[in-house]
Parts: structure tokens; C-alpha cells; sequence
């Protein structure tokens, strides 16, 4: 797939989850939610973080800093991966010809509490390992510091694909989240292969219109600095805002996406806002061009 093509294939994609968010535009609150609650969280543990060291250059932790690192870490999952879970219970429903409302998405986030903490836990040790690999690669004179940011980089990524499915998973399937992962890999595996190609071209795509905007803004602040600076405040906030703007729907497309991914997984069908072959090439099937 040329460069071109996945660049069209990308805009398709963001048309058809955003086809899905107009019609359902509450689905956006279940990342704003999520936003707000993961604030809370970094507030809550600044102190105990800065008191170890967190937010300094690379050290030797001990055992009490990895355990602060990782109820930290815990918690913030705990809370991302609720409200992806609410999110995207609420867009296979509405995927599914229904209509959700909020109360369904966290309805369905609560009745799998213990799998979605399960994974938590999990999802926290690995971010945990992949802190302390990318801080080896990043620390001077060290001989493995290369290695060590080559190791987080691929096993980052590596994790990324095998849990692309995990949360749909954990919502729909009765399962654990040691199996949520291992279904999958194996969802993947066996209808795509394991080179995702669309499914982070939302991310990219609201990655460039992030930048545009910062761009522009820059100009904006650096022409009316001096002649209103009034002007020039209001432009600063209304960059913050616009960038904000711009990750909440970015999350709540790539979260209507993944769940559209699934339901053509388990059944061939990606719903009515989907066109069957814009699933099958969002993904680079093993052994093909």
C-alpha cells in the first residue's frame, strides 16, 4: 500500500468513526470523564512522585519507589481503562443498530470491574518496565543505554498490537485479562496479520491537525503580543482549549474504531457506518503486499 493510498484510507476511517460520533455525540463525554479523573490522579500522587524522585533524572529505586510508581501507574489505568470500556460497550451498541446512553457504557464498564482491574495491574507493570527501559536508554555513559531504548521501543510497540482488541474483548467476551490479550493477538493474527497499518491513522492524522494548530497559533500569539496583548492571552487559552478538543474526539474515534474492528473480527459485520472493505485494509495481512 502506497503512501497515497494509506493517507486516503486513513481520512476514509476518520470519516466513518466521525459518521458514528454524529450520531452519537455523548460518546465524547466518556473520554472528558476520563480526562478529568486522570488529573485528579496525577494531583493526588504529585507529592508522594516528587518525594521519590519521579520527575527527576534516571536513579536506582528501590523497593518503596517501585511501589509508589506502581499504585500510581494502577490507579491511572484503572481509570483509563474504565472509561475506554464504557466507551466502546456504548459504540457496539450503537455499531449494533441500538442507541446507548451513558448509564449503558458504565453499566457495562462496572460488570466487568475485575477483569478491567485485572488488566490494569498487568498494563501498570508493563508501563512500569518500559519507564525504567526507556530511562537506561536515555541515561550518559551507560554502554546498555542504546540497547535499553531500542528494548522499550519494540516491546512498546509489541504491546500495542497485542492488546489493540483487549478492551472490546474484556467488554463482550466473559473472560480474564490474561486471555482478553491472548484473544487479541489471536484476533489479529488470524484475520489481518500483525502489521497494523490503519489502525493508528487516527492518531496520526489528529497528531498533524494538533500541530497545525500549535503553528498557527504561534503566529497568531507572535503578531498580537505586542499590539493587544489582551488578544494574544485569549489566543494562548484558546490553543489549550483547541488542543484539548482535538485529543478528546481524536481518543473517541480511535475507541469507536477499535470497537467497529472487533465486531468485524468476531463477525464479518463492521456495522452500518463501516464499509467492510475499509476494516480490511485499515490492516496488512501477514505474507502480503
Amino acid at each position: 500500500m502506497s503512501m497515497f493510498e494509506r493517507i486516503r484510507n486513513s481520512w476514509a476511517l476518520v470519516k466513518a468513526s466521525a459518521a458514528v460520533l454524529r450520531s452519537d455525540k455523548e460518546l465524547v463525554i466518556f473520554p472528558i470523564i476520563s480526562t478529568i479523573a486522570l488529573l485528579a490522579v496525577s494531583a493526588a500522587f504529585f507529592i508522594p512522585l516528587n518525594s521519590i524522585g519521579f520527575f527527576e533524572e534516571a536513579q536506582d529505586p528501590g523497593f518503596f519507589e517501585i511501589a509508589v510508581v506502581f499504585v500510581f501507574y494502577f490507579v491511572q489505568y484503572s481509570v483509563m481503562i474504565f472509561a475506554n470500556s464504557a466507551l466502546v460497550g456504548a459504540a457496539l451498541i450503537r455499531l449494533r443498530g441500538g442507541d446507548p446512553t451513558l448509564g449503558d457504557g458504565f453499566g457495562i464498564a462496572k460488570s466487568h470491574i475485575g477483569p478491567i482491574l485485572g488488566y490494569a495491574a498487568i498494563a501498570a507493570t508493563v508501563g512500569m518496565v518500559l519507564k525504567f527501559l526507556s530511562q537506561a536508554g536515555e541515561s550518559e555513559g551507560n554502554p546498555l543505554a542504546l540497547i535499553g531504548g531500542l528494548v522499550s521501543s519494540l516491546v512498546g510497540m509489541a504491546w500495542s498490537l497485542a492488546t489493540f482488541l483487549a478492551v472490546p474483548v474484556l467488554v463482550t467476551e466473559d473472560v480474564g485479562p490474561v486471555e482478553a490479550i491472548k484473544r487479541s493477538s489471536r484476533l489479529l493474527k488470524k484475520t489481518w496479520g500483525e502489521q497494523v497499518v490503519g489502525g493508528f491513522s487516527i492518531g496520526l492524522i489528529f497528531g498533524l491537525l494538533a500541530i497545525a494548530t500549535v503553528i498557527l497559533g504561534a503566529f497568531a500569539f507572535v503578531f498580537f503580543v505586542d499590539m493587544m496583548p489582551a488578544a494574544a492571552i485569549g489566543i494562548v487559552v484558546f490553543l489549550v482549549l483547541a488542543l484539548l478538543g482535538i485529543a478528546l474526539i481524536s481518543s473517541t474515534l480511535g475507541g469507536i474504531y477499535s470497537a467497529a474492528v472487533y465486531d468485524y473480527a468476531v463477525s464479518g459485520n463492521a456495522g452500518e457506518f463501516f464499509r467492510e472493505d475499509l476494516i480490511k485494509n485499515a490492516f496488512k495481512a501477514k505474507g502480503r503486499i
